[in-house]
C-alpha cells in the first residue's frame, strides 16, 4: 500500500516543493496550510507520517506535535526546523517527534528522514507494545524492577539483554523517567535500522561538506541526547568501526562530528539493549571487548513472556481493552480463550501478543473471545511449540530441529557472511548451502551461487 506522508506548511511554495519531491518517489504527499484539518486526517488514520513547520497559522508546531499524538498515538511526525536550531530539535523530540529536517530542506536528507521514520513507525517499538504497568506485572520482573530503580539513580552505563519483543525500550524508558535526568529528552536510536553508510552522522552529526548531500551541518543523535539519555537499541547491529567511535563517546564524554576536526563535550547517560549473546560476539571478533565492558557495567536481563506468570493474561486483557476503544465496541476474553493464549510460546513476546490480540478482535463477530477466536489467530513457531503440545520424539525431527538452530545462530553470529558460519560449524560452504535449503532457513534465491567447494 501507497504510504500516506502530510506536509503541514503555511509557506505554500516550500510545501510544494517537499510534497513534489515525495510524490516523485512514489509517496501519497498531500499539503496542508492549516493545523486542524491536517489533525483531523491524523484522527482518521488517514496518514502514515506528518511533517510539520514550527509556524502554523493558529497553531505552532509543537502543540501541532503534541495534539497529533493524542490523537494518533504512535504517529511519526518530523519537525521542520531552522539552520542550527539544536535546542528546538532537542525540545521537539523530547515532546515526542521522531526526528527533524532543517530548513532549506536537502532532497536526500529529506528522503532518508523519512524513509527511516516510516520504518520506525511501521515496525513500531516496544514501548507502544505495552504501558509499564502491565509489563511489570508479573514476579519475574519485580527483581529486575528492583535492579533498575537501584541503578536509574546513578550514572552508570546500563545493558538490557533480551529476545526481541521483551520490552526492552519500556524498560529503558522506566529507568530514564526515574533518573535525576527524567526533565532532559531519551533520544533512541534503533541501530538496526540505520544504513551503514549513514549510521555514523546519524549518531555522532557532520560538518557541511563532509560527503556527498550534506549541503549543511547537522548535530546527531548524541549531541541531541546531551543532558539526557541515549537508548541504542539493538547496539550489536553496530559496524565495528563505529563501536570504536562510541567507544570514544563513553570514555571522554565527546564526539567529533564526521567531516569535523573539532570535538564536542557531551554529558549523557547511555542505555543499550540488545537480542545478541554479545560475549559469544567478543569471541568471534563481531563486537568490540573494550566497548562491550563499558556497556555492560550494570547488565539487566529481561525474561521472555512464555517465563512470567500472569503477564499474558494482563497484557491480553489491556491489549484487547485498546482494541475495544478503537473499534467502539465491547469486548472481552472468555477464561478458555486466556488459557488458550497462556498455552502459546510466544516466540515474539509482548509484540507478538499485541499482534495476534489485534487479529483476534478483527475477525471476532461477537463480544466475547473464546478459545476457538484465539487458536485460529495465533501463529505456530517451529522455535516454541503450544505449551499443550507435547515435544515431538522423533529423533529424526530432534535432528532436523537441532540442525536449524545451529544454522540460524551460525549466521547470526556471522552476521550472514556464510564463508564464516561454514567455519563456525566446521563443514564446508557446500555442505552449508546445502543444509540451508534441505532445512529452508532462506529461500534458496537468497543463498546466494552454490559454492564449489
Amino acid at each position: 500500500m501507497t504510504q500516506r506522508v502530510i506536509v503541514v506548511e503555511d509557506d505554500v511554495s516550500v510545501g510544494k516543493v517537499l510534497t513534489a519531491l515525495l510524490g516523485q518517489v512514489g509517496y501519497a504527499a498531500t499539503l496542508y496550510t492549516h493545523a486542524e484539518p491536517a489533525l483531523l486526517a491524523c484522527e482518521r488514520g488517514a496518514v502514515d507520517l506528518a511533517i510539520t513547520d514550527l509556524r502554523l497559522v493558529g497553531m505552532d508546531g509543537m502543540g501541532f506535535l503534541s495534539e497529533a499524538l493524542r490523537r494518533a498515538p504512535g504517529l511519526p511526525v518530523v519537525m521542520l526546523t531552522a539552520y542550527g536550531s539544536v535546542p528546538v530539535a532537542v525540545e521537539a523530540m523530547k515532546r515526542g517527534a521522531c526526528d527533524f529536517l532543517q530548513k532549506p530542506v536537502d532532497r536526500d536528507a529529506l528522503l532518508h528522514v523519512v524513509q527511516k521514520a516510516l520504518l520506525s513507525g511501521a515496525a513500531g517499538t516496544e514501548g507502544p507494545a505495552a504501558t509499564a504497568a502491565p509489563l511489570m506485572d508479573s514476579p519475574e520482573l519485580e527483581a529486575v524492577r528492583a535492579q533498575a530503580l537501584r541503578v536509574a539513580n546513578t550514572k552508570s552505563t546500563v545493558l538490557l539483554q533480551g529476545e526481541t519483543g521483551t520490552g526492552k525500550e519500556v524498560m529503558a524508558r522506566f529507568i530514564h523517567d526515574h533518573s535525576p535526568r527524567r526533565a532532559a529528552p531519551l533520544v533512541v536510536v534503533n541501530c538496526a535500522a540505520l544504513p551503514e553508510s549513514l549510521i555514523e552522522s546519524e549518531l555522532f552529526g557532520h560538518e557541511k561538506g563532509a560527503f556527498t548531500g550534506a549541503t549543511h551541518a547537522r548535530p546527531g543523535r548524541v549531541q541531541l541526547a546531551a543532558g539526557g539519555t541515549l537508548f541504542l537499541d539493538e547496539v550489536g547491529e553496530l559496524p565495528l568501526r563505529t563501536q570504536g567511535k562510541l567507544l570514544r563517546v563513553l570514555q571522554e564524554h565527546e564526539v567529533q562530528p564526521v567531516g569535523s576536526e573539532r570535538t564536542i563535550e557531551v554529558d549523557l547517560r547511555v542505555i543499550a539493549a540488545t537480542h545478541r549473546a554479545l560475549d559469544s560476539d567478543v569471541q568471534i571478533g563481531r563486537f568490540r571487548e573494550d566497548l562491550y565492558y563499558r556497556l555492560a557495567v550494570f547488565p539487566l536481563a529481561l525474561p521472555p513472556l512464555r517465563e512470567r506468570e500472569g503477564a499474558v493474561r494482563a497484557l491480553a486483557q489491556h491489549f484487547l481493552a485498546r482494541q475495544a476503544t478503537e473499534l467502539g465496541r465491547e469486548l472481552r476474553l472468555s477464561e478458555g480463550a486466556i488459557r488458550a493464549l497462556e498455552a502459546h510460546g510466544w516466540p515474539g513476546n509482548i509484540r507478538e501478543l499485541e499482534n495476534a490480540v489485534e487479529r483476534i478482535a478483527i475477525l471476532l463477530d461477537g463480544a466475547v473471545v473464546e478459545r476457538a477466536d484465539v487458536e485460529r489467530a495465533l501463529v505456530r513457531s517451529p522455535r516454541f511449540p503450544s505449551r499443550s503440545e507435547p515435544p515431538s520424539l522423533d529423533l529424526g525431527a530432534r535432528r532436523h530441529a537441532a540442525e536449524r538452530t545451529a544454522l540460524v545462530e551460525a549466521l547470526e553470529r556471522s552476521g550472514g557472511n556464510r564463508a564464516r558460519a561454514a567455519r563456525l560449524l566446521g563443514v564446508s560452504r557446500r555442505t552449508l548451502y546445502n543444509k540451508l535449503v534441505e532445512l529452508k532457513v532462506a529461500p534458496a534465491e537468497d543463498v546466494g551461487d552454490t559454492p564449489s567447494a
